[in-house]
């Protein structure tokens, strides 16, 4: 394995309305060390924001590293692990021919994924207890109520 910092990241985003008002939360721990991050887009979708919040944890850390996104939505962890590779295999078209929605995210986010030394990616079931995953939860919603 390649020298450099591990570094587990919750993500998760929120949505009031679909589209509407969202949020997004990124909790990152390595070591010792924790930080908190979340933002605001007035009118935008659930699943803009769940991309949002893995995009943000990536581009918070600064250094290369060993990262692990742990996310509750099967959309982020599914589309990073098996559809992007399908769909750059198709011009970014889904197994319909229809264009890929989200597309600027999806770029972002692999563009993100290519600068660390690796990332993994977890999906965590939501809303279930999972203190990391409810403080993102948190953060997400934080985020519209400040803005809102």
């Amino acid at each position: 394995m390649n020298e450099g910092q591990s570094v587990q990241a919750w993500t998760d985003g929120a949505c009031r309305g679909n589209p509407g008002p969202g949020g997004w939360g990124a909790l990152l721990r390595s070591g010792q060390h924790e930080k908190s991050i979340y933002g605001f887009i007035p009118d935008t979708t659930n699943n803009r924001m769940e991309l949002t919040a893995a995009l943000q944890a990536l581009e918070a850390i600064r250094q290369p590293s060993h990262v692990t996104i742990c996310t509750d939505s099967q959309y982020v962890m599914k589309g990073m692990t098996v559809w992007i590779h399908q769909w750059i295999s198709r011009n970014w078209c889904t197994a319909d021919r229809q264009p890929v929605k989200n597309r600027d995210l999806w770029e972002s986010l692999q563009i993100a994924t290519s600068r660390h030394l690796s990332v993994q990616w977890e999906w965590v079931r939501g809303h279930r207890g999972h203190p990391e995953n409810e403080a993102a939860d948190r953060l997400a919603n934080r985020a519209i109520d400040e803005n809102n």
